[in-house]
């Protein structure tokens, strides 16, 4: 597939972290865990930082389905029933995604989710749209196999995979559609990864944290406790990782989410890192400060 070429300079210009309210989308595993969850209430209640205009959700497969259509299914009706919590009406902002994951890396599959990508990030408007990605990433893959001029209008956010260190890239969200993350770190997107091992880890709460902060602060803050304590049997000494707000966290306040540039890493066969420093620049988190992003969101689910 070839992409429009992007000059670094506007490439890194793009990638400056945003300094003002921006526009969004938010493309997520809803029903994968309960970190997700979390990571849609977040953005929807920080409307003074983001404008979020449409939620998609992705495919995944693990125990909690029965293969990726059933998990982005079952994503669906997570995100409706967090919106019904909110009072917030789903037509026109609620999207079914991807089917399955890309059958190869320049095959898109088509979906409710991406058209509406593709059709929102065409729309004329003051800077990019942010694309927000906290699952498998097919669904922006897909969009951007469908029209790949969209690269010169979005910004990508993903929590997928670990440091371009590390001696592995295998992760949860990565290793669901590898063809997918090759077409985005191959495209030339402006692209800003968020890793979990030893950065969005980082982000961990515990049953009595959230006894004390987040129970009894209204319908939606009771369902994400209720769901945090099922999610386990046994809390003793044990803290929950919620991955997905790192993303939200660095919209918001950049410095929570301190970033590098890095040439873009390329993902191998054996879903390994390797490096060639002749790539594109994106940007690489590198930590997350824990303590002011749930300070943040157990402040926003109280209000």
């Amino acid at each position: 597939m070839n992409f429009p070429e992007i000059d670094e300079c506007t490439r890194l210009q793009r990638l400056r972290p945003p300094d003002r309210p921006v526009s969004m989308v938010l493309d997520t595993d809803t029903y994968n865990e309960i970190d997700d969850q979390f990571a849609v209430a977040y953005a929807l209640l920080s409307q003074d930082r983001l404008g979020v205009e449409a939620l998609y959700a992705a495919p995944f497969h693990n125990a909690r389905s029965e293969g990726p259509e059933d998990g982005m299914e079952r994503s669906y009706e997570e995100i409706l029933r967090i919106l019904d919590l909110l009072d917030r009406p789903a037509e026109g902002f609620a999207f079914r995604g991807s089917r399955s994951y890309l059958p190869a890396a320049d095959e898109p599959v088509h979906s409710p989710a991406a058209e509406d990508l593709v059709e929102r990030a065409m729309q004329p408007r003051e800077g990019p749209l942010y694309v927000v990605a906290i699952g498998a990433i097919t669904n922006v893959a897909a969009a951007l196999l469908m029209r790949p001029a969209i690269i010169e209008r979005v910004v990508v956010v993903w929590l997928g995979g670990h440091p371009h260190g590390w001696h592995t890239a295998r992760e949860f969200n990565l290793q669901q559609d590898l063809h997918a993350a090759r077409v985005v770190l191959d495209s030339g997107v402006p692209f800003v990864h968020i890793p979990c091992k030893n950065v969005a880890e980082h982000l961990t709460t515990t049953k009595p944290e959230m006894q004390a902060h987040v129970a009894g602060r209204g319908e939606l803050a009771d369902y994400l406790y209720e769901i945090y304590c099922d999610f386990a049997e046994d809390h003793f000494a044990r803290a929950k990782v919620i991955w997905d707000i790192s993303t939200i966290a660095w919209l918001i306040e950049p410095s929570w989410v301190p970033t590098v540039l890095r040439h873009a890493p390329i993902l191998t066969d054996r879903v390994t890192w390797s490096h060639d420093p002749r790539r594109h620049m994106i940007r690489e988190a590198i930590h997350c400060n824990r303590n002011a992003i749930f300070a943040d969101l157990f402040r926003k689910l109280a209000r």
